[in-house]
């Protein structure tokens, strides 16, 4: 059986297309969903990319062979999160995405991945926060890097708008 989504290696070089960074995180979905319109409306492929980085300090002499299987698992992993992410968000659309889409899982640092890919790119789209651990920032490291850096075009998508349960109205005493 041919998998759904199969995935590649780095988006081919040469044909631009909408880039959207993907790491499974609310704001990344939102970011495909708009990445998935913004192909639409140009008639571009998209090209959705997650990057794995399994050794953000390298790995000592030797131990990269040792560590290999371990990599292939994480990637192996990523790869079936980036699926179930391009699902979800399909499943949640009107309508289902008509355009050409690829998955691509790399290896590396993400942001220098990332800036690499972009690279002649129409569009690079990014969620306003991935999965890192400070919330409460406007922007991410990874969002802010492709706009100060990126050398094409980025968009980054907020969070919808909260959903606010129906209340009664506060008063708010004038003051005289």
């Amino acid at each position: 059986m041919r998998e759904p989504f199969p995935v590649q290696g780095e988006p081919p070089a040469g044909r631009p297309g909408v880039l959207a960074a993907c790491d499974g995180s609310d704001a990344s979905l939102w970011a495909l969903d708009r990445a998935m319109s913004e192909a639409e409306l140009f008639r571009l492929p998209l090209y959705v990319v997650a990057v794995v980085n399994p050794s953000p300090t390298g790995y000592p002499p030797g131990m990269a062979e040792l560590v290999q299987e371990s990599v292939e698992r994480l990637t192996g992993s990523m790869a079936d999160g980036l699926r179930r992410a391009v699902t979800t968000v399909q499943s949640a659309r009107e309508r289902p995405y008509a355009g050409e889409l690829t998955l691509h899982v790399l290896l590396g640092n993400v942001i220098e991945v990332l800036l690499r890919c972009a690279t002649g790119q129409h569009t690079l789209v990014v969620g306003t926060r991935g999965n890192g651990g400070f919330g409460r920032l406007l922007l991410g490291s990874v969002s802010t890097a492709a706009v100060h850096h990126s050398t094409c075009p980025v968009l980054v998508v907020p969070a919808p708008p909260a959903t606010v349960p129906d209340a009664a109205p506060v008063a708010v005493p004038m003051a005289t």
